[in-house]
């Protein structure tokens, strides 16, 4: 009874530590939200991998450049792609392209990635998100971001390349910029970890 109590106690810190570090990871400035048309997509951005790319797609959001423009190619079990305001995959914003940040990070299930032509260097504004394991993208393509929450939207996104009647990036917005879900990002650390009466209560279980 004493071993099974251990492990249900270990269990619990195990689950709620991991719990409070996901929820600390996520930084308002450094959050992105991403309002499609079955709900919101919240997305981590990496500025530790990929400074210039994070600082890029920021700006651009702010900008109001991504609210919508559509998702001009998808492809079942690859990938979702966005972000050319030409809608034809061959256009960008005004700025300078971005030099290559290829980083280790894997190319997962909702892992972002930022799209380019042939050369390293010639990512400008277009991103896409992997449906599924996209491994085989690793150190070829600069990761910024990754879904950790609403990717079963994504999953709803129309296919095709380019898809008949495509979806759109309804809203795309940094979450420092909404009060109330920078309040409720900076919330969710303090909210995950253990307490005492958390963890009386499971032994008591």
């Amino acid at each position: 009874m004493l071993k099974t109590i251990t492990l249900l106690l270990g269990s619990l810190l195990i689950m709620t530590a991991a719990t409070t570090t996901k929820a600390a990871e996520l930084d308002p400035e450094n959050t992105l939200l991403l309002d499609l048309k079955d709900g919101q997509v919240t997305i981590k951005l990496m500025p530790d991998i990929a400074p210039k790319h994070v600082e890029r797609v920021k700006k651009l959001t702010r900008d109001g450049f991504y609210d919508g423009i559509v998702w001009h190619r998808v492809i079942d079990g690859f990938m979702a792609q966005s972000g050319d305001p030409t809608g034809t995959g061959t256009g960008g914003s005004d700025l300078p392209d971005l030099k290559a940040e290829f980083n280790d990070y894997n190319f997962g299930r909702g892992t972002i990635g930022a799209a380019r032509s042939a050369s390293p260097d010639s990512a400008n504004s277009q991103w896409f998100i992997c449906f599924d394991d996209c491994s085989f993208l690793n150190n070829q393509y600069t990761v910024w971001g990754q879904v950790v929450k609403g990717m079963e939207h994504v999953d709803n996104v129309k296919r095709g390349e380019p898809p008949t009647d495509p979806d759109k990036i309804v809203k795309l917005q940094v979450a420092a910029d909404v009060k109330e879900k920078a309040t409720d990002i900076k919330a969710e650390a303090t909210e995950a970890a253990p307490t005492k009466e958390t963890v009386k209560k499971a032994a008591a279980e």
